[in-house]
């Protein structure tokens, strides 16, 4: 007989240690087991949390943003390192699920960047990663292009769990390859800002709400429940990219923030929106609402046409090189089955 858990999710609208990697990955335990206190059993972390949304290529031209640069990717983590096992480390001793946005650097190259995505399950192993398939319109000034190995729903003991990042949930093709898997949890995460146009320019893309339009359309779409997680600006973030420019505090000041919400499976939001402040926003989820709606539009069962339309989807990862006759191996995972934080913290130290 199949059984669907109901359970509390917490998406963190929070904003990091401005790039800061050690300190940020200190917050984002404590913000973990807090949220384990407060009973939430699956936590969703913002796009790029660790140590920074580059919002300053919106802001300059890129001649003026070389030390920002050079700041993100000291900071930028490994999948496998250390900073990443604290975290494990943190989702194993709570006993909880979590979505972890981050910036991933390369052994190939100390300036290739990734926007990054992990699923950690409660033993503390990584059950997905993925890497952002587009950086959109300023982006690509910092990330590089992803791939397809990371578009996969997990099965995990709250759920199949999918995830996608910020504008991956505009592309139908992306969405759809999660539907298909039979998705029934979808994390959405998001920028704490994202300047597109002069806020005094009419029409000025909004991204609170371009946010509420695409995560309501796959909720209802896939019938299926939307976690969406969107960064933060604190104080020491908006100084830190504005550094005393008075038209940079302007732009900042007069573009809409990301919105952090729930939402069910019929489309409807289910929480509080949490957007001007900092905080974790909580809701309590129940996957058997996930079943009845699909009588209605079941997109990846009954309700299409197979023979019609075909999707094919390509998982090999990207790769710099192949060397024939040598077998390319992953680098070692920090196992951290037993280890805690204090001793994840001493290992990261240690370098």
């Amino acid at each position: 007989m199949i059984t669907y858990p109901a359970y509390k999710v917490a998406a963190m609208h929070v904003a990091p240690v401005f790039l800061d990697a050690e300190a940020t990955v200190q917050k984002a335990c404590s913000l973990i087991a807090e949220a384990a206190r407060n009973g939430a059993r699956l936590v969703a972390f913002p796009e790029a949390y660790l140590p920074a949304f580059p919002v300053w290529c919106a802001l300059q031209a890129p001649l003026y943003n070389h030390e920002f640069f050079r700041r993100l990717a000291a900071n930028s983590i490994k999948v496998n390192g250390p900073e990443m096992g604290q975290v494990c480390a943190a989702a194993r001793r709570h006993g909880v699920i979590v979505s972890f946005g981050f910036n991933e650097g390369s052994d190939a190259s100390v300036g290739c960047l990734w926007n990054a995505n992990v699923l950690i399950d409660e033993t503390g192993r990584v059950i997905n990663h993925h890497r952002k398939l587009v950086p959109t319109f300023w982006e690509k000034l910092v990330w590089a292009t992803g791939d397809g190995a990371g578009l996969r729903v997990s099965d995990t003991s709250l759920g199949r769990i999918g995830m996608l990042i910020c504008g991956e949930n505009t592309n139908p093709l992306a969405r759809f390859a999660m539907m298909a898997q039979g998705e029934q949890v979808h994390i959405s995460s998001f920028p704490p800002v994202w300047p597109a146009h002069d806020p005094r320019e009419a029409g000025a893309y909004d991204v609170s709400e371009a946010i509420r339009i695409r995560v309501r359309n796959h909720a209802f779409e896939g019938k299926l429940f939307n976690i969406v997680a969107s960064g933060y600006m604190d104080r020491a973030m908006f100084d830190g990219l504005t550094r005393g420019e008075p038209d940079l505090a302007r732009i900042l000041e007069g573009s809409p923030r990301g919105i952090s919400l729930i939402v069910g499976p019929m489309g409807a939001i289910i929480s509080d929106v949490l957007q001007d402040e900092e905080g974790i926003l909580y809701a309590e989820i129940d996957l058997a609402e996930t079943v009845a709606p699909r009588q209605l539009q079941d997109v990846a069962g009954y309700y299409n046409r197979f023979d019609v339309f075909r999707l094919s989807v390509n998982r090999a990862p990207n790769r710099p090189v192949w060397f024939e006759g040598e077998e390319l191996r992953p680098a070692p995972r920090i196992d951290v089955a037993g280890i805690d934080e204090d001793e994840a913290a001493r290992v990261a130290s240690a370098g």
